[in-house]
């Protein structure tokens, strides 16, 4: 697949296009993909992301009101904080200008231009670049200067509280606190984070089938969660949260929840289990062992939390017959992309064979590309 235009080049063009002066701010933030630990953030467990290196960057100017143009839409929008949510894009700008508003941290207006090499709606987190580059421009047109730590906090509470999105913190933690050449290992109930080497090319495989965030399935799954953690406290389990169910507890738990509350909670107690496990993995550099944690995940996610989709089910078992090392779908669900680490020195081979297997199902090639562990949030030239 040919690299994307870069995104720094789109978002100062189309400012100045649309603008007619330069910006003064000019952020990015990369999308990202999660090696493991899938819905397991807002359920208080463990997550093991990597930042992309695709990105998306933002121009901006102080000014008086909020005009934005992005390279998704191209016209020229403008946006009151004090008017109902927009739709697509602009609720995510909508929700980070609330946001810093509410706590005195913005300026009193901005010129904003968005460029993007994130694809949108693959499951890469492209709403949680947006919203974490745009709150740290316009926290640095408003002479303020926040660490990553609350820059991703600030983020969370625009799309979870003002959005409306269903999410955990993972989002918006590795794609402003991501290391160059490191997965990031975040405990979602401590807020403890740790950088783990990841020296190996991940593969994203996309689905060509879009998924939405806010109003779906993910809503559904996190309320299901959310009474299955009553129906586990009614068993007489003390927990605050479904990660922290023993595991030798699920058999008894599995028999006296009913359906689909049982499998909601085997998912989130194995998902939490194989998180650690992996990173385990990584921290020694065993990407074998890795590769079996994304299979069995991958059914997990198809099978107990049922947030997969044929596509996706496709390109893993695809993939696994290709010789990858693991595979799994990456992201809420319901389409996105999978990721796979595919076998070394046959990259290129088992690729064209997945696509082929994938061509004749579907009638269509999925799009591939290969990323590395990139950087988190940072300033541009």
């Amino acid at each position: 697949m040919t690299a994307p235009a870069s995104p720094t080049r789109q978002a100062t063009s189309l400012f100045q296009e649309r603008f007619g002066s330069r910006p003064t701010v000019l952020v990015s933030a990369p999308g990202r993909v999660n090696l493991i630990g899938e819905h397991t953030d807002y359920n208080g467990g463990p997550v093991l992301p990597l930042a992309i290196e695709r990105r998306t960057v933002v121009a901006a100017a102080r000014a008086r009101g909020w005009s934005l143009a992005s390279t998704l839409d191209g016209p020229l929008r403008r946006v009151d904080p004090g008017e109902d949510k927009p739709e697509g894009w602009l609720a995510y700008a909508w929700g980070v200008i609330r946001v810093l508003e509410a706590e005195r941290l913005a300026p009193p207006g901005a010129r904003i231009g968005v460029g993007s090499s994130v694809p949108v709606g693959a499951g890469l987190s492209s709403s949680a670049a947006l919203a974490v580059s745009l709150t740290r421009a316009l926290l640095a047109l408003a002479g303020h200067r926040l660490n990553p730590r609350d820059v991703a906090e600030l983020a969370y509470r625009a799309e979870h509280d003002e959005v409306g999105v269903g999410c955990g913190r993972m989002d918006q933690t590795v794609v402003a606190r991501a290391r160059r050449g490191h997965a990031l290992y975040f405990d979602t109930e401590t807020r403890e984070v740790k950088h783990l080497p990841l020296d190996i090319p991940v593969w994203i495989l996309e689905t060509g089938v879009v998924h939405r965030l806010v109003g779906g399935r993910l809503d559904e799954r996190r309320r299901e969660c959310e009474t299955a953690l009553q129906l586990v406290q009614q068993q007489g389990y003390r927990v605050t949260q479904l990660a922290q169910v023993d595991p030798a507890d699920l058999g008894a738990l599995s028999r006296a929840l009913p359906a689909p509350f049982a499998s909601r909670v085997q998912h989130v107690v194995t998902e939490v289990r194989r998180t650690r496990a992996a990173a385990a993995a990584l921290a020694h550099h065993q990407y074998a062992e890795l590769g079996r944690l994304l299979f069995e995940g991958h059914l997990s996610l198809r099978d107990h939390y049922q947030s997969s989709c044929a596509e996706a089910d496709c390109l893993v078992r695809e993939a696994e017959e290709a010789g990858a090392m693991g595979a799994r779908l990456t992201g809420a669900g319901w389409g996105g992309a999978v990721i796979a680490i595919l076998p070394p020195g046959r990259e290129a081979g088992a690729l064209a064979r997945i696509q082929e297997r994938f061509r004749k199902a579907f009638g269509r090639l999925p799009t591939a590309w290969v990323t590395r562990a990139a950087p988190g949030l940072r300033s541009e030239r």
